[in-house]
């Protein structure tokens, strides 16, 4: 009979220590779970607002002269009529004939290259592909294949004026050979447009822009004053390149 009443007294007993102990351990687990979401929210607000810095900073892209227009293509624009465009267009090196947008499309101004280019130069294949020891005048000069320039030339005429040289093949200028410019004309006005390769032998020295469809290769000890500009590989042998004045 005494064993039977300690038998529910003890049950009771431990139903009151396995309540208690249930009790802490939800609790304590309870704390340890917020204290482990609150550190791992905390990290995680460090990290977001580390990188802010680094968004923020983003600049946007610097389009240039080129950003007054909406559409600008290199070999043509095609259109399904009636489109609708109001900033300025335009094709460049392909003629106008391949813009098939109608001029009441665009509300804004289509630019494209002269159609019949530049076909009437004042010097046509002077000196044979060959030319040295020169003093070439202002004008257009135009050779449908190579041209070498072996010796020494000099570009005179006043600060208005401006030259442009097309070379139909490779351009080749020989070692220690200088181009330079006399009598007020400047560098800035002087182009060199190739579609072959663009060769300057060393220790040579050039003064002009230079746009080629090829390459342009810069021998060792060679020197430019302007700008050199390909549509493939420019090649640099121990050469040091400045900012154009």
């Amino acid at each position: 009979m005494k064993l039977l009443k300690v038998i529910p007294i003890l049950a009771m007993l431990l139903v009151g220590v396995i309540s208690s102990c249930s009790t802490d351990m939800d609790s304590s687990k309870l704390v340890v779970a917020n204290s482990k979401y609150e550190t791992t929210s905390i990290t995680a607000a460090k990290k977001f607002a580390a990188i802010q810095p680094k968004i923020s900073k983003l600049k946007g892209v610097n389009f240039g002269v080129i950003g007054n227009f909406v559409i600008l293509s290199k070999t043509g624009i095609k259109d399904v009529y009636k489109s609708a465009v109001t900033v300025d267009v335009g094709a460049s090196p392909i003629t106008g004939a391949a813009i098939l947008l109608k001029c009441d499309e665009v509300t804004a101004t289509i630019y494209t290259v002269d159609a019949t280019g530049r076909s009437n130069p004042d010097y046509l294949n002077l000196g044979a592909g060959s030319i040295g020891a020169r003093t070439l005048k202002i004008g257009l000069y135009t050779w449908t294949g190579n041209l070498l320039i072996p010796t020494d030339i000099a570009i005179s005429d006043s600060l208005t004026d401006v030259w442009i040289f097309q070379v139909g093949g490779n351009l080749d200028m020989s070692s220690t050979v200088k181009i330079t410019s006399a009598g007020g004309a400047q560098a800035k006005a002087i182009f060199w447009q190739t579609a072959g390769a663009v060769t300057r032998g060393t220790t040579s020295h050039f003064e002009e822009n230079i746009v080629s469809q090829t390459g342009i290769n810069l021998k060792t000890g060679s020197s430019i004053n302007r700008r050199i500009m390909a549509q493939t590989t420019v090649t640099l042998q121990m050469k040091t390149v400045t900012r154009p004045q």
